[in-house]
């Protein structure tokens, strides 16, 4: 057996529980833009996945995240739980985008179609989530993720559960 190029990758984040109390203080549609902003910091999946919300609106979420080596499978392509996350991101925080000042949320389910598989070569990936019934039990949500050229990569739906805490 050859000796193989072991590689790194530094992680690192802002503890995200004073933040999650400052939510509570906020629209979720406050919240993502002051991230967006940079008043405040990512949440730390962010630095696992690089991922960066591009924008938000009412209803609707944009995150683009960069896959490298270090997301890949055994199989030298990059793992479902990426898109999953991805995915179950853009679509919690299209939920956000609806919901009042002390509201919280949570994802019931996700149920994702990977449609084209990613490598590191793929670059830049754009998710987009919509709230296709937004509400004060429960919330629906599709998403989908485009590679550069505006290709169909997967796409996700999720029922979310709002509440107040």
């Amino acid at each position: 057996m050859t000796e193989l190029e072991q590689k790194t990758k530094t992680i690192s984040w802002v503890d995200p529980r004073p933040q999650a109390e400052q939510a509570m203080t906020m629209s979720g549609l406050d919240y993502l833009q002051a991230m967006i902003d940079g008043k405040l910091p990512p949440p730390p999946i962010a630095s696992h996945i690089n991922l960066e919300i591009a924008s938000v609106s009412p209803g609707e979420a944009v995150m683009a995240a960069t896959p490298d080596e270090s997301h890949y499978n055994p199989i030298g392509s990059v793992h479902g739980g990426f898109f999953a996350t991805l995915l179950d991101s853009v679509c919690g925080c299209a939920v956000q985008t609806t919901l009042p000042v002390g509201t919280a949320y949570t994802s019931l389910d996700l149920n994702v179609s990977f449609l084209r598989g990613i490598t590191s070569d793929t670059g830049r990936v754009v998710a987009t989530g919509r709230v296709t019934k937004p509400g004060t039990r429960a919330a629906f949500v599709e998403a989908d993720i485009r590679d550069s050229q505006g290709r169909l990569l997967a796409t996700a739906t999720s029922t979310c559960l709002v509440f107040t805490p």
